[in-house]
């Protein structure tokens, strides 16, 4: 028997986990209201709190400007390789007009 995973939206895990984080509310009322996992509830405060110190944390992240920052830098290693393929092109095409 598999079991189903919940998908939640970045901006819901990040709520809940600044109710525990800036509210001070306790994990175990959190859970009970919001009907979640205190383990996952656990991880998200743990991501949340590393990001708040500049850290990447574990997972996806929870604020948007990591989420920009992840982005960009899957965008900037996609170009960094298709610029050194077509650098490789180029020196292949040079050579064989000489």
């Amino acid at each position: 028997m598999s079991q189903s995973h919940k998908h939640y939206e970045a901006a819901f895990k990040l709520e809940v986990a600044r109710m525990v984080v800036d509210q001070g509310l306790s994990v175990t009322q959190v859970v009970n209201d919001m009907k979640i996992g205190s383990t996952v509830l656990r991880r998200w405060v743990a991501q949340y709190r590393a990001e708040q110190l500049g850290k990447p944390g574990i997972g996806k992240p929870l604020t948007v400007e990591l989420q920009r920052i992840r982005q960009l830098e899957t965008e900037n290693r996609q170009l960094k390789s298709d610029n050194d393929l077509l650098k490789k092109a180029s020196a292949f095409f040079a050579r064989a007009l000489k």
